[in-house]
């Protein structure tokens, strides 16, 4: 008669058993605001007709075959209302992506170059290039979270950055690089790095690799950032 108050008993210990430690303990591991941080992200080609990840970091366009007649270039970077406007605007070498509900062109050259269509949004450079007997450009895109950061690694190319949201610091050798929203950042090729989101609010920009065509867009690094970024 008394076997089944028991077993009730003992169901509901179990269940409570399950279910409270592990909130209590999720809501006490250090440094997780309610996900687990993304770390040594490296850029990745999209597989085709997949959906991608919702955080990460994606090659989103590349452009091979580049000759440039001086040892640095600029990134521009204009936004179009439509796929079919920025393409009619686009060069030759140009890359045009639709990332965080806008239409985007890439185009590389000097500084100061002819008008054209669209919206200006930012010149980024210089981008001091590595001697080489032509180029590719791999335009990435990256949405991370606070506390998210990439692997340690260096291009055979220079990096540039546009943060279209959020916070970045960047440590290489000579220290950390900080970078918010509406900002931009370079560096130079072969230089060891570890990029980390910072802030409180979620990352998202695009990145630029300009590198010699016979080369890798980037490769591990075993230099050891000091943790600079955050400090």
């Amino acid at each position: 008669m008394s076997r089944t108050p028991f077993v009730g008993m003992l169901a509901l210990v179990l269940v409570a058993f399950q279910i409270v430690p592990v909130g209590h303990l999720w809501a006490q591991m250090p440094g997780t605001p309610g996900h687990e941080h993304l770390t040594e992200v490296a850029c990745v080609d999209p597989t085709p007709g997949e959906k991608r990840p919702e955080f990460g970091c994606f090659n989103v366009g590349t452009v091979t075959g580049l000759h440039f007649n001086q040892p640095s270039v600029y990134w521009h970077l204009r936004a179009f209302p439509t796929r079919k406007a920025a393409a009619a605007a686009r060069s030759a070498t140009g890359i045009v992506v639709e990332e965080g509900g806008r239409v985007w062109l890439s185009e590389f050259g000097p500084r100061h170059t002819a008008a054209r269509r669209g919206e200006a949004i930012t010149v980024v450079g210089p981008l001091q290039l590595p001697p080489a007997k032509s180029y590719a450009a791999v335009l990435s895109y990256a949405v991370m979270r606070p506390g998210d950061n990439s692997r340690v690694h260096t291009h055979p190319g220079p990096e540039g950055w546009y943060v279209l949201a959020g916070a970045q610091c960047l440590e290489t050798p000579a220290g950390a690089h900080r970078a918010r929203a509406g900002e931009t950042m370079t560096v130079r090729s072969n230089t060891p790095m570890e990029l980390n989101v910072t802030g409180t609010t979620l990352r998202r920009a695009f990145a630029l690799v300009i590198h010699d065509s016979t080369q890798q867009r980037g490769v591990p690094s075993d230099w050891k950032p000091s943790g600079a970024c955050g400090r």
